[in-house]
Parts: structure tokens; C-alpha cells; sequence
């Protein structure tokens, strides 16, 4: 198995999102990027602590690569939005690829340049990638939040381009 970390916005949707792709064996919904050691979601909200939500993705790359889940990160927010999604505006919401290793690095920098490059989205892409550090689990009520109350892949404050 191998680890992928995403940040794109609100982590309820984004996490239903990468659920329901086939080789993803578990999801986690959390914080990472901070200066807190093990922050609540009411610290992370104030927008002090640095971290963003994020969704800890567990694939087994024999039935799904890196670069599909690049693509799925790529069509479940809008990276051209600094520090926010839709109506959630804060840098906990902004968009960033968690790397964990070089290979990662390598493919989410030509995966962003080549959607930078095209017509895809209609301004500059503001994804910032940087190495995975401590992620923190989000409280339990946080996690499968969309599947426990039986709601699609709607990002939180916007609708989902999935």
C-alpha cells in the first residue's frame, strides 16, 4: 500500500470523493501543515495554527497510480482559489499536494504544470506542494462524513466538478 495527502478545501467531500475511487483501501480525514501539535478542528478553524484539511488517501498502486489520484484532486476543488473553496475561506481550506516521497514530488509538479498550462481552469492554478509532515486525525464525527448522512461528493461551500 502507499500514502497520498491532499488538501482542497473542506475534507468531507474531498474524502467521499477519493473513497469511491476502485484501489483506494481507506481514507482519513485530518490536519497537516501546521505548527500545532495535534490540533482540534475548533483550533484549526480560528486559522492560527497553520494546518490545512486534509484527506490521508491509502491506495494500493497496482489498481490505481499516483497520477489518477492526482486527477481526482484536480477535478474535486478549484485550484486557482487562494485560501479558500466556495464560501470556506481560510488558509485550513486552501489547496496543497502533501508529498511523501520524490516520485510524488515529480509527478504532482508535472501534473500541475500541465493543467496550469492548459484551458483547463480559467486562472493561474495557487496549488502549493510541499513535503507531507505530521498529519493529524480529524475527531471521529469528522471521518465518512458524507456517507454517514448518505450525501454525495458536494465540496463543502461549492459544487463538486466530480
Amino acid at each position: 500500500m502507499a500514502i497520498a495527502t491532499f488538501a482542497a478545501g473542506c475534507f468531507w467531500g474531498v474524502e467521499e470523493a477519493f473513497r469511491r475511487i476502485p484501489g483506494v483501501t481507506a481514507t482519513l480525514v485530518g490536519y497537516t501543515g501546521g505548527t500545532v501539535p495535534d490540533p482540534s478542528y475548533e483550533q484549526v478553524c480560528t486559522d492560527r495554527t497553520g494546518h490545512a484539511e486534509a484527506v490521508r488517501v491509502e491506495y494500493d498502486p497496482a489498481q490505481v497510480s499516483y497520477e489518477d489520484l492526482l486527477e481526482v484532486f484536480w477535478k474535486v476543488h478549484d485550484p486557482t482559489q487562494k485560501n479558500r473553496q466556495g464560501f470556506d475561506v481560510g488558509s485550513q481550506y486552501r489547496s496543497a499536494i502533501f508529498v511523501h516521497d520524490a516520485a510524488q514530488r515529480a509527478a504532482a509538479e508535472a501534473s500541475l504544470r500541465e493543467n496550469d498550462e492548459s484551458d483547463r481552469f480559467p486562472r493561474p492554478i495557487v496549488t502549493a506542494i510541499v513535503d507531507a509532515g505530521a498529519f493529524y486525525e480529524a475527531e471521529d464525527y469528522h471521518q465518512q462524513y458524507m456517507a454517514k448522512r448518505g450525501r454525495g461528493t458536494a465540496v463543502c461551500g461549492m459544487p463538486s466538478r466530480w
